[in-house]
């Protein structure tokens, strides 16, 4: 086979993966995990994985590592969970959209208008359905450590803003490579185009597409408010970012060496929950400072166009039995 430069790279990064991280333990007995992510270093994601590996230091009394390698460094989400699954990179952050392409029951998270408000979100995540489906990755050789809040997904534009479904009407709008994103952009009547996170911002440039959607702290640290200056707060999705780990590293762990890195991610992910707060509102001022107009469409005329989808899952009774328990927790 032929490969292209892209194809070049990506394998150069996997061998030089597989030599280094998957025997993980260096002669000097320390245990190097390697953590790959693309998200900006200022991201409050990145900032609540480094509080991480701090814990992970101090308390194994530097006998364990973790480092982070953030902004697509080693690959698109994708490209390292693909990575993780062979074991030849320890962990990842990913977005629950992108993780539903691996295992089916993550694309729950990505249907709109899921949870009532964010006190039922953390309910959900953080109570016996989510932990259960942070579990259900291991037959896909990951295991799901821990969720990390990334708040409510809107709409941003280039032209003109989303205030009803109808404005999306012809527009080309940048998704995840999520099915249940694509269908949902179907739904309200735009054109979905999954383009990776690392293109976006000359995508947007050169018109490639419209717009995207996004939480607040991600459209301030990348940028691209530089580029849309029109932000509808419609809040359709609450799609969580899930911290794995390698089935292949987590198995060559000491339960010691376990215990140590599952509690120091609980732990950062409720630093992580007060951190996202204060990052959202300080997003939303630093946009609007920089010309970005802000709007707060009526979210319910968004709920009914999307409403179909979750009757199409009727057929599919497992997601189907899901939705109806994340409905029913109070």
């Amino acid at each position: 086979m032929i490969k292209t430069p892209r194809h070049q790279t990506i394998y150069f990064i996997l061998l030089l993966l597989l030599f280094s991280v998957l025997g993980c333990r260096t002669a000097s007995d320390v245990t190097i995990l390697k953590l790959a992510h693309g998200l900006d270093r200022t991201h409050p994601v990145h900032t609540s994985m480094e509080h991480m590996a701090k814990l992970v230091y101090e308390r194994s009394g530097g006998r364990m590592r973790i480092d982070i390698y953030p902004s697509g460094q080693l690959g698109t989400e994708r490209e390292c969970l693909e990575l993780v699954q062979i074991g030849s990179l320890a962990m990842t952050k990913v977005s629950s959209s992108v993780l539903e392409g691996f295992v089916p029951s993550f694309k729950v998270f990505s249907l709109p208008y899921l949870f009532r408000d964010e006190e039922h979100r953390f309910k959900v995540l953080d109570g016996e359905i989510g932990q259960n489906l942070l579990l259900e990755t291991q037959p896909f050789r990951m295991r799901g450590l821990v969720y990390l809040d990334a708040g409510s997904r809107s709409f941003y534009t280039k032209m003109k803003p989303i205030l009803a479904p109808a404005d999306l009407a012809g527009l080309k709008i940048r998704v995840q490579e999520s099915a249940t994103s694509i269908k949902m952009i179907q739904a309200l009547g735009g054109s979905a185009t999954p383009i990776a996170w690392g293109e976006l911002y000359t995508a947007l440039q050169q018109g490639v597409v419209d717009g995207a959607e996004n939480n607040p702290p991600t459209f301030y640290t990348s940028r691209h408010y530089e580029v849309c200056k029109f932000y509808s707060l419609n809040e359709h999705t609450s799609v969580p970012d899930v911290i794995v780990i390698s089935t292949v590293v987590w198995e060559s762990l000491t339960d010691e060496e376990r215990q140590l890195l599952q509690q120091a991610a609980r732990e950062a992910e409720e630093v992580q929950k007060v951190s996202w707060r204060e990052a959202s509102a300080e997003a939303l001022k630093k946009v609007a400072e920089a010309g970005v107009t802000i709007y707060h469409p009526d979210r319910s005329v968004f709920a009914e166009k999307v409403h179909p989808m979750y009757e199409e899952y009727i057929s599919d009774p497992p997601i189907y039995r899901l939705i109806e328990r994340i409905r029913g927790v109070q």
